[in-house]
């Protein structure tokens, strides 16, 4: 099977190998769904049972129910039926990695407006996270030489993590790091001044 997005693949194996009897013929009935992504995106899965036709699986909550030898039916499924058949082992699953941006003025370590407001709320979402690993990265534009945007993509990255701590987030978590202008998200020529650079990473994991 191949899988992309956050699928219950693997849970459904678990469950269906709970119910076979080592040294007899696997009877047991295996369901697998596809789960849409927080912001909707979904995945492909494909089944490839030991007899019928392959199921490719690309739509949010469309499922698979192979039974006994080998036999695969089509089923769509919703997230009430989902969270009666893998409750219990999806609210064990570890939450996911998430990585937000927040930009600043030029030339300075200070927030953008929206980024200030942004802030508030990342520092709010982390506080569900509690035994998090936070790694703050810094970053600037192409303006200016290295040495100078490696010390003011610190100071931004610096920033980011007070703020943070101000927040209650445990300084012990945080990681700092800054990359001055090695790493543009949008690479343009040497000098041009573009906010979109400005940027501070916040990878939560």
């Amino acid at each position: 099977m191949a899988s992309a997005s956050r699928s219950i693949v693997s849970l459904a194996l678990v469950l269906a190998a709970c119910g076979h009897t080592p040294g007899s013929p696997s009877t047991a009935d295996v369901v697998v769904a596809v789960l849409p992504e927080e912001g909707g995106k979904v995945g492909t899965v494909v089944v490839h049972p030991t007899s019928g036709d392959t199921k490719v699986l690309n739509s949010a909550y469309a499922g698979a129910h192979l039974r006994g030898a080998g036999k695969v039916e089509s089923v769509t499924l919703d997230r009430p039926q989902v969270d009666r058949t893998f409750g219990a082992a999806l609210s064990a699953l570890p939450i996911p990695p998430v990585s937000y941006l927040v930009y600043f003025l030029e030339g300075s370590d200070e927030l953008t407006p929206e980024s200030h407001a942004n802030l508030s709320r990342i520092a709010a979402e982390l506080a569900n996270r509690p035994a998090a690993e936070v790694a703050v990265i810094g970053h600037t534009d192409l303006v200016g030489n290295d040495q100078y945007n490696d010390a003011l993509s610190t100071q931004r990255a610096q920033r980011v993590r007070d703020e943070l701590v101000r927040a209650h987030v445990p300084p012990e978590r945080i990681e700092v790091a800054a990359r001055g202008k090695r790493e543009p998200l949008f690479r343009t020529a040497e000098g041009v001044a573009d906010p979109r650079n400005r940027r501070v990473e916040i990878s939560v994991r």
